[in-house]
């Protein structure tokens, strides 16, 4: 029986019938044990030593890390008493540093200290010098396997907004996020917010040679304004193509966390964002009057946007306030009367699920090359169908919506923890996804309509209506004071005009290809 039948903690693609670790893989550290480089993780074998501070100063210890750990503690036969043995599977994903020094070899990595949290944790071994020079080979190994096609140390501006949320961005930034930065050896420039727009002053002022990141510890607000100032800079497309927006979920809406990461823990996403791969993002220019600003998230007139903006008072409740203001405005059967023209690009589902499935399988993960006269142009890219003073494209379609409930366009997939509106939404497929609802269907459709975007069914609902679009135009009518929410910050109740750019912007995520919610089918069945 070879080790990978006895074992099951040891990667049988990396043994061989003897049971012998494939030359490269396996390094032998301290009096007896090892670390093994398997399929997706590093294997310690053996209790290792982990650096830990004492009264006394620096101290190697032993350590046995139980979320990682498979102990074995009888001898072969099962009779007589054994010294415990252990066996740690820590993940290439979350491996965030490896070196060799003079005398042994200590790798960084994120333990899990919860369910909804990680901590650095270090392991240490020593190296006995005949075995140094196969030791940094096996580092390098190490890390390559450990960042794959992530960019390593990468270079992030922080900015912290101190008001955001429940006003803990600060603290949640000093105890989850800067530990896992630093131990993989990112480069960190941290500037604090100190009033609404001043973000976007800092984007717009941003040497964009000196960073690979612009990261936003904040809601979904900041990064709003880091895209709007980067796309005030005399080079925009260039600052928008080559600096990623990130975002640290320290807000109350944390929806680019949730679609990027998958999570709204701090430190999860800080792990995340050094492991994530530079992902293109389309972003939509919003004219209205004579100004002109990007929406990467999403725009909402009705329901969503009374929701979004009329519950500010009830922050307290945290996302549950948003569950709570869609309940009472949905019993009411509120109508939002629009004029609506749209470029259709995909009209039907059928047709915009044979678009998702085609471009999830696709294993193109590089980002769009820009002409470098695109590149060195001045300002944001031209708006190829005018703004909201020009008249109206003739490639727009009215749509009928005086009777509307709910006009939602959306570039990611999440608004909300569980609230996937958008499950065929892609980071750069050049589309926004747009649903639309009558506000005059009866309460029980309109009750499942909301459960059903939690249970996913909300795609297949015959009253959603829901296309892929490049472009509309739309004008509120009768109701002053009404509520438009892009990116979830109030604008005025006007008309105005919308356009996609593919690939105008640059962010991380687990893939480089989707979001982490699901599809409209599962990407599994897709690929």
């Amino acid at each position: 029986m070879s080790i990978a039948d006895s074992n099951p903690f040891v990667d049988p693609i990396h043994t061989v019938e003897d049971g012998t670790y494939v030359e490269g893989s396996t390094l032998a550290v301290g009096r007896s044990a090892s670390l093994t480089l398997a399929t997706d993780s590093m294997i310690v074998l053996g209790a290792p030593l982990e650096l830990r501070i004492s009264e006394n100063g620096l101290m190697l210890t032993e350590n046995i890390d139980e979320d990682f750990t498979k102990r074995e503690t009888s001898n072969c036969c099962g009779l007589l008493p054994d010294k415990a043995k252990t066996t740690q599977v820590v993940p290439f994903f979350n491996i965030l540093w490896a070196e060799l020094s003079d005398f042994d070899i200590t790798v960084q990595y994120a333990k899990p200290a919860s369910n909804n949290q990680v901590r650095v944790a270090t392991i240490n071994y020593i190296v006995e010098k005949p075995q140094r020079s196969y030791a940094t080979s096996w580092v390098s190994k190490l890390l390559d396997r450990a960042y794959g096609e992530s960019q390593r140390k990468k270079r992030i501006k922080v900015l912290i907004n101190p008001f955001g949320g429940k006003g803990s961005a600060q603290k949640w930034f000093l105890r989850d996020i800067e530990p896992i930065f630093a131990a993989a050896r990112c480069e960190m420039d941290v500037e604090r917010t100190l009033h609404q727009g001043h973000a976007v002053e800092i984007a717009e002022k941003l040497d964009i040679e000196a960073y690979d990141v612009v990261a936003a510890c904040s809601g979904d607000g900041l990064p709003h304004e880091v895209f709007n100032g980067l796309g005030k800079k005399p080079d925009a497309v260039a600052a928008l193509s080559k600096v990623a927006v990130v975002q640290l979920p320290c807000g109350t809406g944390n929806a680019m966390s949730w679609n990027l990461n998958g999570t709204d823990s701090t430190s999860i996403a800080a792990l995340c964002i050094v492991k994530g791969l530079r992902t293109p993002l389309d972003l939509t220019s919003i004219t209205q009057g004579n100004n002109r600003s990007l929406s990467f998230l999403s725009q909402s007139v009705g329901i969503i946007a009374d929701v979004d903006l009329g519950t500010e008072h009830l922050r307290w409740m945290g996302s549950a306030r948003f569950t709570y203001g869609f309940l009472v405005r949905l019993l009411r059967k509120t109508v939002y009367p629009c004029d609506l023209a749209v470029k259709v690009e995909i009209p039907t589902k059928a047709k915009i699920i044979e678009h998702y499935c085609r471009e999830v399988t696709s294993h193109d993960t590089t980002l769009p090359r820009r002409e470098s006269a695109d590149l060195k142009a001045a300002g944001l890219p031209p708006l190829v169908h005018g703004s909201i003073n020009s008249p109206l494209p003739s490639s727009f379609t009215p749509v009928p919506a005086h009777n509307i409930g709910n006009f939602y366009a959306g570039n990611m997939a999440l608004m909300a923890p569980g609230l996937n509106f958008f499950p065929a939404t892609l980071p750069s497929d050049g589309f926004l996804d747009l649903v639309t609802i009558d506000g005059d269907i009866s309460r029980i459709d309109a009750i499942r309509s909301f459960l059903a975007v939690d249970n996913g069914n909300f795609f297949d609902m015959p009253h959603v209506g829901y296309r892929k679009i490049s472009g509309y135009r739309i004008t509120p009518l009768g109701k002053d004071g009404g509520y438009i929410s892009i990116d979830g910050e109030r604008v005025p109740f006007e008309e105005f005009q919308a356009e996609v750019h593919k690939g105008l912007g640059c962010t991380l995520s687990k893939t480089g290809r989707y979001y982490e919610a699901e599809g409209v089918v599962p990407k599994s069945s897709a690929s």
